[in-house]
């Protein structure tokens, strides 16, 4: 069974919204305008790269990273990686041509269907709904939290509100940088 590992940078309260400027929320860009730059907090990054075997993305984030990331020497490990994008109105002649293999998954049953099958590590980027069903559904593995010591408030957050048992991870890396940032990696117990 393949790992399913959700990455992503946090607010202390939890939100995730446009970290990196996306339009259209308030505190967009919160990661490098509000926290001094320190490249080493950032080290987990290009190693998501390096062990990752495949990319998982909601339709809002594929449309954000499919115009940028290709071009990007920041990301290009993820440009020859398999990509799997969950939505149910996403058609295939959307897809960027230039970002290489990307299939469209409908739904969780194929999100899960896909987790069984040979191959390494599975990496979620942004993708605030799709955590969350994945979280509900049991589908995620691991955590891989970059934590920024701002609140922000209002906006989407990385985990769920549904009401259910808890669920318990363990702490399996840690880091604190100098400008505060938190790096946090945490299994899902099961």
């Amino acid at each position: 069974m393949r790992t399913l590992i959700s990455s992503a940078f946090v607010s202390l309260d939890g939100v995730m919204e446009a970290p990196g400027g996306e339009a259209g929320y308030r505190n967009a860009g919160w990661t490098f305008k509000e926290v001094e730059f320190v490249p080493e907090a950032f080290e987990i990054k290009g190693r998501e790269q390096e062990e990752a075997a495949a990319i998982l993305m909601g339709r809002s984030s594929y449309e954000a990273f499919s115009p940028v990331w290709p071009d990007m020497p920041d990301f290009a490990r993820y440009k020859d990686m398999p990509k799997y994008v969950v939505s149910s109105g996403l058609t295939e002649d959307a897809l960027v041509s230039n970002w290489g293999e990307t299939t469209i998954l409908r739904d969780l049953d194929e999100v899960a269907a896909l987790k069984e099958t040979d191959g390494g590590p599975i990496i979620v980027h942004g993708s605030a709904a799709l955590n969350h069903g994945l979280a509900d559904a049991g589908l995620v593995d691991r955590y891989h939290l970059l934590v920024f010591p701002l609140l922000l408030g209002a906006g989407k957050r990385l985990f769920p509100a549904t009401d259910k048992d808890t669920q318990k991870l363990k702490l399996v890396e840690h880091a604190v940088y100098s400008n505060g940032l938190q790096m946090n990696v945490f299994d899902v117990v099961r």
